[in-house]
């Protein structure tokens, strides 16, 4: 085995081990589970919006006097998806996660019990609370920029805390109810009821333990931080915080696309693995951008604008197979291909071509989007483009996916325009690819 094999073999592993933990496991069931969510909150969003994706003269207007009357009841659906995402994110995480351990480890762990055991422990950190006259108290504050009721902050998105800004701390208190509840489960520390008892008393009870060590131990550690001043959640968001910051720099932006394509063209799902991990960040970026922030990297930029038609934004990469390849090979391939890339789907092109372990497309693979990131990065940060607002469904065509995410016919636009720099970026390479296994094919004939 050669170093270049060996470094291959290497890096499959390691990256393969990861991936396949239990905590990316659960992660990745986490992310499956806001989309629809995310979808329901995005349609009622843009039905709020409207005016602003048609500015059609006397729309306006129309609007105000039919949809225009039901803003507020819109507003109250999308409160309850995206306004509670942290417990829907957190929550199937933490659900995932107690199965996970459940199932391989055998332990007599039930999910639903650590999911209430999770509700429980991040309603703990929510309230906001001080350290005054030598004992803890609640915040008030009535001040219109900032209210908090006994504890509880809350906007017209409802508890601000409960919301996409509470994600981070949402797989944190998640990942401590889980290996808290697993360390009383393998150590005993639980209620066992007698055989005759009713399986929903015994269950109840058998959490009884677990719930308590989780309450003690959230309301500790939340206690520790208020008597210095702070709080768990304010804690547990700063690194999220500067993640989020370094995540939304073209800089930073570009190394996520780099990672993304890197481990792909070792055949490990990049997209998947990294985009696990970008959920959270989008989410809270995108429901950032609806109250007035401005984020490139919210909801999810890569479908609408990176890799259009699939990872290493091939869609014109799949039209060209068709339309110009002279290799039988490639031609093929790209007739299979050229439907699923309108969904942003390329398997058949990442192992069809092969891009996988192809030093030969390894460079347009991972720079393409790399140049379509750019464009789409700035067109939006410098405002040429509306910032994205809602979480368009990972499939959607390019151009569609761009006006959901955006709102806006420009949006369309620079997805289109995103599709034609990548190409040019792949179209030399591929030409060439194409004229090497045409001299082959011609050979392969003679013989």
């Amino acid at each position: 085995m050669n170093n270049s094999d060996a470094f291959k073999e290497k890096m499959t592993n390691i990256v393969g081990k990861f991936a396949g933990s239990r905590f990316v496991r659960a992660i990745m069931e986490a992310g499956y589970s806001v989309i629809a969510f995310s979808i329901i909150g995005a349609i009622f969003l843009i039905l709020t919006v409207l005016p602003q994706a048609f500015p059609i003269p006397g729309f306006a207007s129309l609007y105000a006097e039919t949809l225009g009357r039901f803003t507020n009841l819109f507003q109250v659906v999308y409160n309850s998806t995206m306004g509670i995402l942290a417990l829907i994110f957190a929550g199937t995480f933490t659900y995932s996660y107690t199965k996970i351990y459940q199932e391989e480890e055998h332990l007599n762990l039930n999910p639903l019990n650590g999911l209430l055991m999770f509700l429980m422990a991040m309603f703990i950190t929510v309230p906001q609370l001080v350290w005054k006259n030598g004992s803890v108290q609640f915040v008030q504050s009535l001040s219109k920029s900032n209210i908090i009721g006994g504890g509880y902050a809350v906007s017209s998105s409802g508890v601000t805390r409960i919301a996409a800004v509470g994600i981070f701390t949402g797989l944190v208190v998640g990942w401590l109810t889980v290996q808290i509840y697993r360390f009383t489960i393998k150590h005993n520390w639980s209620i066992k009821m007698p055989a005759a008892v009713p399986a929903g008393v015994a269950n109840s009870f058998s959490s009884l333990i677990p719930g308590f060590c989780v309450a003690f131990v959230i309301a500790g550690l939340n206690l520790i931080f208020v008597i210095a001043g702070t709080d768990m959640f304010k804690i547990l968001y700063i690194p999220f915080s500067f993640i989020s910051n370094i995540a939304d720099t073209w800089w930073g932006f570009l190394i996520i696309i780099f990672l993304i394509h890197f481990l792909w063209w070792f055949g490990i799902h990049g997209a998947t693995i990294i985009g696990s991990f970008l959920t959270p960040i989008g989410l809270a970026n995108m429901a950032a951008n609806v109250q007035g922030a401005n984020h490139f990297l919210a909801g999810d930029p890569m479908n609408a604008f990176v890799y259009v038609g699939g990872s290493g934004a091939t869609l014109g990469l799949a039209i060209w197979l068709v339309a110009r390849s002279k290799s039988l090979q490639l031609r093929e391939i790209g007739k299979a291909e050229i439907v699923p890339a309108i969904f942003n789907i390329n398997e058949p092109l990442i192992f069809g071509l092969p891009i996988v372990y192809n030093v030969q497309l390894f460079i347009p693979f991972v720079f393409a989007p790399l140049v379509s990131g750019t464009v789409g990065y700035f067109a939006i940060s410098s405002h040429l483009v509306h910032k994205i607002i809602v979480q368009q469904p990972w499939p959607t065509p390019v151009g569609l996916g761009g006006f959901i995410a955006t709102a806006s016919w420009k949006g369309a636009v620079l997805a289109v325009i995103c599709a034609a720099v990548a190409f040019v970026v792949w179209y030399p390479f591929i030409r060439h690819y194409d004229r090497t296994l045409l001299k082959k094919e011609q050979a392969a004939a003679k013989e």
